[in-house]
């Protein structure tokens, strides 16, 4: 029997091979360099906020690490460190398991930021960009802060009651023991 954390993470790789196969035939050829849309850490900043950050911090360094093998090649582990370490930050300042909307926008916009801002100065650390913070943040932490937008809104409500779920199911288990 599959049980809904095996949907979710199914959901996670899903959206994982989304981001490299669909959403660039979806997003013009003129702001590809400019967007790099990460659907999966909006997914896990949602576990963080409604399910557990542990669970949180632990899918961030997984699917980071792959995004860090099949997308961004340069460096092993800036992406694992940054979604990983980032969605744990926003799962411990906003734990609360009936967060509403305004709440979770906020939780994705400033997850968003963060791990981009650390991305942007690992980068910096070692040498492998030479842009301004300033550039960066124009050039294209701002439009993907946009596309995480829509996308929160997009998935808000359907997988919150999937979460709300998985947490009733975590909850009547530990009654019963």
């Amino acid at each position: 029997m599959v049980t809904r954390k095996q949907v979710l993470f199914l959901l996670l790789f899903v959206l994982f091979i989304v981001e490299g196969t669909i959403l660039p035939l979806l997003i013009p050829s003129a702001w590809q360099m400019r967007i790099s849309a990460n659907l999966v850490y909006i997914v896990i900043l949602f576990i963080a906020v409604y399910h557990h950050r542990h669970t949180a911090l632990v899918l961030g360094i997984f699917f980071g690490l792959l995004h860090d093998v099949v997308f961004y090649g340069e460096m092993i582990g800036p992406y694992g460190f940054s979604m990983g370490l980032s969605a744990y930050m926003m799962g411990l300042i906003f734990q609360a398991p009936r967060a509403p909307l305004p709440v979770m926008v906020s939780v994705v916009l400033l997850g968003s930021l963060l791990n981009d801002t650390m991305l942007f100065f690992l980068y910096k650390l070692f040498q492998l960009n030479h842009v301004t913070f300033d550039w960066a943040l124009l050039e294209y932490m701002i439009p993907n802060l946009f596309i995480h937008f829509v996308f929160a809104l997009i998935i808000y409500v359907p997988l919150r009651k999937q979460l709300e779920r998985i947490g009733k199911r975590k909850s009547k288990a530990q009654e019963a023991s």
